[in-house]
């Protein structure tokens, strides 16, 4: 067992509100409360404040963000805080999938299509891992966490555990190997795979990033192990032990795969009688041969595509009982962090009825048996009874947030000295003219504007209007893809454009010191997008300038109107009186514009890699990564060994760049 301990590394003290809302929090966690919000508005080091209490109760921790920006943005922010310590990132690891579908009224089946993510595949295992062998560990994930994984029980009963003198015979280990579904490959070395040089066994860990595991063997025993460079086969160190985890979280012994197997010819000859006696003869044709076709695969291979429809029966699970997920793999005493709970609540909340719905009907017109119904997220009643103790973070928390919780930590206060923006109610019937005059004001000084509308078409036709007018303008909303998004976001910073038009993709997560007026059309239409809630999310988007000021656009003041502008006076009033105690002077946060505001970086230059676009980058690191693969498969080390810093150097400086919106 690990017995490394979480230090927090910063060049700061906790200042302004921190020091309280850290106290008021570590009090709550001493008292076993199970639920606490910290209401924290925007600039006030939220995260600061989370990675303080995590030091000081040096506890196991899952973060989980809304999204894959945020969650990455959280990421590397925590690795900066605890970079001797395991910060890991779970996330969904495909870069595009389709989960297979039926639509009755056209008679369409759709199959399962998927594009996995190598590398994120590879951060997955190694997040398990480092809660399974260590306490000091922070996982940042998005929903995907409460989707379906492999029993820990039986992934750990499936580990290799080596160690120096050990009595082994190189073919009973790479039998094992093949068991965890590592593949021998003796021309490449690659996550994931094995090989054999006589009395060497080469293996690479699917969760190891730089290093393999070099096994020497003297005759049935193990003299020596060593973790080396998979490229040039440089010595790194030697160890005493190692363990070798499956490639897969759905690795399951073999005697699992064969009681699964009786298990679900049990389902499928009473699903069969079903279908026959109500008349569903395709029905019944179809599921028994798609069924018989995944149990041939798994008594040759031991797993079949869409092998976790039958997780019921591979992890032991009774009808109705949630799968097995990341949070079995916590440690019971850990914290849980909800990042932006406001957001991500909701979407726990409906994570299970949709995919419950698209299950329904494949299993229905016999495309999937019913226990392919107990492979789903889990309902959010399910996630209430298996949280451990839980921290809301929020600047504006929901009802839910509200109801639930059992302490509040207030972080009003910025150590910034920067106050809320001052809010004008101004009259809607001429918010389009009066707006044209506030951009010029603010395009003359160098500084941003955003505008949110209520519909995509406004968005449109307000983003023409102002660009015939001589205005530097752009819009963004759902149709944008994420890439482009994350561009919009850094051209703005960077003054290639004045003003950004949008919905409501102006809130949360998004850091743009350079914006210093916000403006909401018709304010005054209630509604999930004029909300108290939305309102101050979307005002403090220019929470980090010192010339914030936002103009709510409105005919009439309307309740959530007013209960925004009272909370955010109350934050105002407190900044104010904070910052005249301490004789503190506002000044505007100043960040690097060469960062993305998603953490997804604008490489500058990179071993020829220069002021490209980030889809670009991505085609690049690609490129990069079969030049390596190639010149490695040919013996060319050297050359390699070339692609491989510029590689590494991009990822370790820039690493966002590969991470897309999504769960």
């Amino acid at each position: 067992m690990n017995m490394d301990v979480f230090q927090l590394k910063s060049d700061f003290l906790p200042n302004g509100d921190q020091p309280e809302a850290i106290s008021c929090l570590l009090e709550g966690i001493e008292q076993g409360l199970a639920r606490q919000t910290l209401m924290g508005v925007t600039g006030s080091g939220k995260t600061f404040t989370i990675a303080n209490v995590i030091a000081s109760t040096q506890r196991p921790t899952l973060i989980i963000a809304p999204n894959k920006t945020l969650a990455a943005q959280l990421y590397a922010e925590m690795k900066d805080f605890f970079p001797n310590n395991a910060v890991e990132y779970f996330v969904s690891y495909y870069d595009y999938y389709q989960p297979e579908a039926y639509v009755p009224s056209t008679d369409t089946f759709i199959e399962k299509d998927a594009s996995i993510n190598s590398q994120i595949e590879q951060m997955r295992l190694s997040a398990t891992k480092s809660l399974l062998e260590r306490r000091d560990v922070i996982i940042v994930a998005t929903v995907s966490a409460i989707y379906g994984l492999g029993d820990p029980r039986n992934y750990l009963e499936m580990v290799l555990h080596l160690h120096e003198g050990g009595i082994y015979s190189q073919s009973s280990i790479t039998k094992q190997l093949a068991l965890l579904q590592y593949q021998r490959n003796n021309a490449y070395l690659s996550q994931g795979s094995f090989r054999i040089n006589g009395d060497v066994l080469d293996i690479f860990p699917a969760e190891e990033d730089f290093y393999a595991i070099r096994i020497i063997f003297d005759d049935e025993k193990i003299s020596k192990i060593y973790k080396f460079d998979p490229l040039t086969g440089e010595i790194h160190s030697s160890v005493s032990r190692y363990t070798i985890y499956p490639k897969s979280h759905f690795v399951t012994p073999k005697r699992t795969v064969d009681s699964a197997i009786d298990s679900i010819k049990e389902e499928l000859k009473d699903r069969l009688k079903y279908l026959r006696e109500n008349g569903k003869l395709i029905e019944e044709q179809r599921i028994r041969e798609r069924t018989h076709y995944d149990i041939e695969m798994m008594i040759e291979l031991g797993y079949c595509r869409g092998i976790e429809n039958y997780s019921r029966y591979l992890t032991g699970r009774n009808q109705g009982e949630p799968p097995p997920c990341l949070f079995d793999y916590l440690a019971k005493d850990g914290l849980l962090i909800i990042d932006e709970s406001h957001v991500t609540i909701p979407q726990l909340h409906g994570m299970y009825l949709g995919d419950r719905s698209r299950k329904q009907t494949l299993v229905e017109f016999g495309f999937r048996l019913p226990s392919a119904l107990d492979n789903r997220p889990l309902m959010f009643e399910e996630i209430e009874k298996i949280s451990p103790q839980t921290i809301f973070v929020s600047a504006t928390p929901g009802k839910y947030e509200k109801a639930h919780t059992d302490n509040v930590a207030e972080q009003i206060v910025r150590p910034t000295g920067l106050i809320d923006p001052a809010i004008e109610i101004r009259p809607a019937i001429n918010q389009v003219g009066d707006v044209l005059s506030e951009i010029r004001l603010r395009a003359n000084i160098s500084e941003r504007v955003l505008i949110t509308t209520l519909t995509k078409r406004m968005s449109e036709d307000l983003t023409d209007y102002l660009g015939e007018n001589g205005v530097k303008v752009r819009y963004i909303h759902s149709d944008v893809n994420s890439v482009e998004r994350v561009e919009i976001l850094r051209d703005l910073r960077l003054g290639k454009f004045d003003v950004l038009v949008g919905i409501n993709l102006l809130r949360e997560g998004l850091d743009l010191p350079e914006v210093s007026l916000v403006a909401i059309f018709d304010a005054d239409k209630e509604g999930f997008l004029r909300s108290e809630s939305s309102i101050i999310q979307t005002v403090g988007r220019a929470a980090r300038n010192l010339n914030g000021k936002a103009i709510l656009y409105a005919d009439k003041i309307t309740g959530s109107m007013q209960r925004a502008i009272d909370e955010m006076s109350r934050r105002r009033d407190k900044q104010a009186e904070y910052n005249e105690l301490n004789n503190i002077t506002a000044k505007s946060i100043i960040k690097k514009i060469n960062i993305d505001l998603s953490n997804e970086t604008k490489v500058d230059r990179v071993g020829g890699i220069f002021d490209k676009p980030l889809k670009n980058i991505k085609i690049e690191l690609e490129a990069l990564e079969k030049a390596m693969r190639g010149h490695a498969e040919n013996l060319r080390f050297e050359e390699a060994g070339k692609c491989r810093d510029k590689i590494n150097y991009i990822k370790s400086n820039f690493h966002q760049i590969t991470y897309d919106d999504g769960i």
